[in-house]
């Protein structure tokens, strides 16, 4: 038996507020959808949710699996990460490193999301980073960070300049390592995180077939943000998550338990 199935984690729905069971409802599924698309790393990535009202924030229990979360067995910390709720599980201390940088300077981030698929990182490795060759990309580079890799995140002393490299774009590429985005919402997050990965699929792909790339020209870009008011109509990712929640719920049910 795997030493986590034998840890049993208590139902905490009738022990916290009403807003904190919704976005640890809202992070469990993301992490669920993180794994169905591919986008998990064994147990080394990580998403953050804040806790509406507090600076606490909820984040992974380190050692499960994406596809194993659920709403109860979130960890929740505060800014110095310390655990607030009796749990049998850590945190990767690395994850905590980012995501307390992120959410102790970006008050309007209700989410954090980090990732280290093959694509991304692929991109994170390129010197001119994302490309503007695709519908997706202008949409990223509309709001657009990096950050140069000083080796893994275990280091206070980097929090510092992350925050000042992030600024107030909602994508950042983490040079030699991976993605990050952050949104009001969970469901924002995850679907900027959508975006984001496709363009680096794309670029990829693009990259791959030897040709020469076609360049999106400035004006265009430049019109990016009034591009996606009018096709998400002020709702963005609202529009998705409820389908994506319905998926979750007939492939891999329980994220909310």
């Amino acid at each position: 038996m795997n030493a986590f199935q034998s840890l049993p984690v208590v139902n905490l729905q009738d022990q916290v507020s009403a807003e904190e069971w919704q976005t640890r409802v809202d992070l469990a599924a993301c992490y669920r959808l993180i794994a169905m698309y591919g986008w998990d790393d064994v147990v080394f990535t990580h998403v953050s949710a804040k806790i509406p009202g507090t600076e606490h924030f909820l984040i992974n229990p380190y050692g499960l699996m994406f596809e194993e979360m659920t709403a109860s067995n979130l960890v929740k910390i505060d800014l110095q990460g310390n655990k607030l709720s009796d749990t049998p599980y850590d945190i990767n201390p690395a994850g905590f490193t980012i995501h307390s940088a992120v959410h102790e300077v970006r008050h309007d981030a209700g989410c954090v999301l980090h990732t280290h698929t093959a694509d991304g990182v692929g991109v994170s490795a390129q010197k001119n980073g994302i490309l503007p060759i695709s519908q997706q990309s202008i949409f990223v580079l509309s709001s657009l960070a990096y950050h140069d890799y000083e080796g893994v995140a275990l280091n206070d002393e980097e929090k510092a300049r992350l925050q000042a490299d992030l600024g107030n774009a909602n994508n950042m590429v983490l040079r030699n390592h991976g993605l990050m985005t952050c949104g009001k919402s969970v469901a924002e997050a995850f679907l900027t995180m959508y975006t984001l990965q496709r363009c680096c699929e794309i670029q990829v792909s693009a990259q791959a077939g030897g040709g020469d790339l076609i360049p999106i020209p400035q004006q265009i870009l430049d019109g990016a943000r009034e591009s996606m008011r009018k096709v998400t109509k002020g709702a963005g990712a609202n529009l998705a998550w409820p389908a994506l929640l319905r998926k979750l719920q007939r492939v891999n049910p329980g994220f909310d338990q």
